[in-house]
């Protein structure tokens, strides 16, 4: 059964919801107003509880355990949210993994379910989510997280970088199919951002800090915040109306640079304390 507040409010799908990037964006868009379903493989509990929202509503956000790699699993959690909240309005697809092997040592188990979660899971959940914006006169927009693994080639991660590059082809193609009909799809690539999946990556001596803070011009790591806002200005159909099939880099001007590693370090603003002309 849905209440007459649900089926007026805004409703936002994000998976990925427990951790990182998914909670951050969870947390933003339950002050901005929406109404949340977070998927996650396990129980988003922790994420419910960190939510504020700017309603009366009791219950304004569930929490769906789903694996979105798995068909029946994701209809399950459309058949819940539609039951739930009556209608949905965002879907972020937030949910991925990674994996560090050189290619030629990837296990295809292993490949096959990277590409599972990473880009047979946003497929799925556009699928069953779309169709219900597609059925709607409100529409809705469609926002895939993907990385700047997808705008280029890093090594060792040939899954997730395949995943990703495919996650794009899966985002302007369903905007140019869906855009006429009132669904927006767009994707949000960010950089490297200081999550747990990082802090994994950083204890596994995949990379330094070092090597991301000086290969970023700003010079820093991203926060989850700065990929959250991002998601929250495309999923916003008064101020993104006419972003519809972009890939937007969220990466400190990473893509963007082709210097190398003195020439970038020199023309970086010194931090406090630094002599004049060096950088840190």
């Amino acid at each position: 059964m849905t209440d007459e507040t649900s089926t007026h409010r805004k409703v936002a799908v994000v998976t990925g919801a427990r951790q990182g990037i998914g909670r951050r964006i969870s947390e933003l868009l339950a002050t901005r107003g929406y109404r949340l379903a977070l998927i996650d493989q396990v129980s988003a509990a922790d994420t419910l509880a960190t939510l504020h929202h700017d309603s009366d509503d009791e219950a304004p956000a569930v929490s769906i355990a789903a694996d979105v790699s798995d068909p029946r699993a994701v209809d399950r959690a459309r058949q819940a949210v539609l039951a739930r909240f009556g209608r949905v309005d965002v879907l972020v697809n937030n949910a991925g993994i990674g994996m560090i092997t050189p290619a030629e040592e990837t296990p295809l188990d292993q490949w096959r379910r990277v590409i599972d979660v990473n880009l047979t899971g946003p497929f799925l959940l556009s699928q069953a989510f779309g169709t219900a914006m597609l059925e709607s006169p409100a529409g809705g927009a469609i926002v895939n997280i993907a990385s700047i693994a997808a705008l280029g080639g890093i090594p060792d991660r040939v899954a997730y970088n395949a995943s990703k590059h495919g996650l794009l082809g899966l985002t302007r193609t369903l905007a140019v199919e869906w855009g006429a009909r009132g669904v927006r799809v767009n994707a949000v690539c960010p950089g490297f951002v200081k999550t747990e999946m990082d802090e994994a990556d950083l204890a596994s001596g995949a990379y330094t800090v070092d090597d991301i803070v000086e290969r970023v011009p700003l010079g820093r790591f991203a926060a989850p915040d700065d990929i959250a806002e991002a998601v929250a200005f495309l999923a916003d159909a008064e101020r993104s109306a006419y972003v519809n099939g972009v890939t937007l880099p969220v990466d400190g001007g990473w893509i963007a640079d082709a210097a190398w590693r003195t020439l970038r370090l020199r023309k970086r603003r010194p931090a406090p304390g630094t002599p004049s002309g060096h950088a840190a």
